[in-house]
């Protein structure tokens, strides 16, 4: 057993994908590097490239371990990614017991952490007596969604009104094309899932969000005044990279080569997180609806695919197919005097943060919302999957940083000629101009927020503080 003069240990359990891994390693550093604790991710085995890049990164303090293969070839391929998430981290629960008992022989463990999905493993450090928390790696407004999904639904004796509006306290309302329908169908496997999850949020001591109270001030009222024995919710966001932390890596980049060439706030960045994935239909509307619009742009292409918006989410090898041949014919060439494209993946952090982007269209991923906010990016929405439609209304409606296509419905293809409208928009016309002001000042928000004086910087403060006095048994 570790001496409890020890310096405080965290240990953090990220599910798998970057989207999760990304922030909880950033909530490491800043616990090792601002608040002189050390840290243990707990990772799982077969880590893409970008994933491992990130965790060789990190600051000495922080360290990882890597879970062994979980299988899973016994679940149908199409198996819905909040399942699949779900039940490779139940597997996972017997090699965990064993990491956790051995970091406890020779560290102060004051703080086990987990993402949303992680709430199987929460006993496991009850039985060894550690503090547990959930880092919702989304934000207050998700949060509250999840929170109330028990009583909105699963303890009434009928299905939710599929017409029904939802009014979450201090949140923007929600129309039903705004969320999941499987995450309120008592009959989906998922909606067993996420009931499942969000009661594990009574069964901690505390729940941080990547969010900030000056973006969230109703929900964020709402959380803190909840009462009752609830555990606090600690608004400590936003987390995100240092697009500087790479940045020998991205000058040798050729997209940033090109965005040098640029005029300022003149491009439109089009990416689709580390998951996303548009139809071979909508792919081809993307590229026509771009060079309608007239304006420069650069644009991550992944293969398309038509059965699931997030296919590439456990594919991060992409496949053997160049992406590229699946646009319109002559495209790439007649596009290349004011666009670019890009295969796969591109440095979205150092893109963000270059002066030539004047605009991103994006899947409204939570990590990829952030560094858009942080850059004083103005968005246009195109949610794909997961809490992404929640996402895109609260940036539209709530914060008024986004532009919406017009007409756009979830399950149909945007024509080219509605991205095109968007598109000159918000480059160029009223709306962009409004969103804009915007979004320039929820990012000075953004800065203070995690200064000195800071809410966010206060809240993670106040936990950190607690955990260093705490009693070690």
């Amino acid at each position: 057993m570790a001496e409890g003069n020890q310096k405080a240990h965290v240990v953090l359990l990220p599910s798998p994908g970057i989207g999760h891994l990304n922030p909880l390693a950033q909530l490491a550093k800043r616990l090792v590097l601002d608040h002189d604790l050390s840290a243990t991710i707990i990772t799982f085995s077969d880590l893409s490239g970008i994933q491992q890049s990130l965790l060789s990164s990190l600051p000495n303090g922080v360290t990882s371990v890597s879970l062994p293969t979980i299988p899973l070839d016994d679940l149908p391929i199409n198996t819905h990614i909040v399942t699949r998430l779900s039940i490779m981290i139940s597997r996972s629960v017997p090699f965990l017991s064993q990491i956790l008992l051995t970091l406890q022989k020779t560290r102060r463990i004051v703080a086990y952490i987990i993402d949303l999905f992680g709430g199987e493993t929460l006993s496991l450090a009850f039985e060894l007596g550690i503090p547990r928390y959930i880092f919702c790696t989304t934000n207050l407004f998700y949060l509250s969604f999840l929170l109330n999904l028990p009583s909105l639904y699963h303890d009434k004796p009928c299905n939710h009104n599929p017409n029904q509006v939802l009014f979450l306290p201090g949140c923007t309302p929600l129309h039903p094309k705004d969320y999941s329908s499987s995450s309120i169908d008592k009959n989906s496997e998922v909606f067993a899932w996420m009931i499942r999850h969000s009661k594990h949020h009574d069964q901690v001591d505390g729940i941080m969000v990547n969010s900030f109270e000056a973006m969230e001030s109703g929900p964020a009222r709402f959380l803190k005044e909840r009462g009752n024995g609830k555990p606090p919710v600690f608004s400590i966001g936003p987390l995100t990279c240092d697009s500087r932390s790479n940045k020998s890596q991205a000058e040798c980049s050729l997209c940033l080569k090109w965005l040098d060439q640029q005029p300022s706030r003149s491009v439109l960045f089009i990416a689709f997180g580390s998951g996303g994935t548009l139809s071979f239909k909508q792919t081809k509307e993307m590229a026509l609806g771009l060079e309608m619009s007239g304006q420069r742009f650069l644009w991550v292409v992944r293969k398309p695919v038509d059965a699931d918006a997030s296919a590439a989410y456990f594919n991060h090898h992409h496949g053997k197919d160049n992406p590229l041949g699946f646009l319109p014919e002559g495209f790439v060439e007649r596009m290349k005097e004011k666009g670019m494209v890009v295969p796969s993946w591109a440095p979205q952090e150092e893109i963000l943060a270059h002066g030539a982007i004047g605009g991103f269209l994006s899947h409204c991923g939570w990590n990829s919302t952030l560094e858009s906010i942080v850059n004083g990016v103005p968005m246009i929405t195109w949610p794909l999957y997961a809490e992404q439609r929640m996402n895109a209304v609260m940036l539209v409606e709530g914060a008024k940083v986004a532009l919406r296509p017009t007409g756009m419905n979830n399950d149909e293809v945007a024509g080219k000629e509605v991205i095109a409208d968007v598109v000159k928009d918000l480059i160029e016309g009223e709306g962009g101009k409004e969103v804009r002001q915007k979004m320039h000042e929820l990012k000075e928000a953004a800065m203070k927020t995690v200064g000195i004086d800071g809410s966010s910087n206060k809240a993670l403060a106040l936990m950190v503080n607690k955990w260093k006095t705490m009693t070690y048994n």
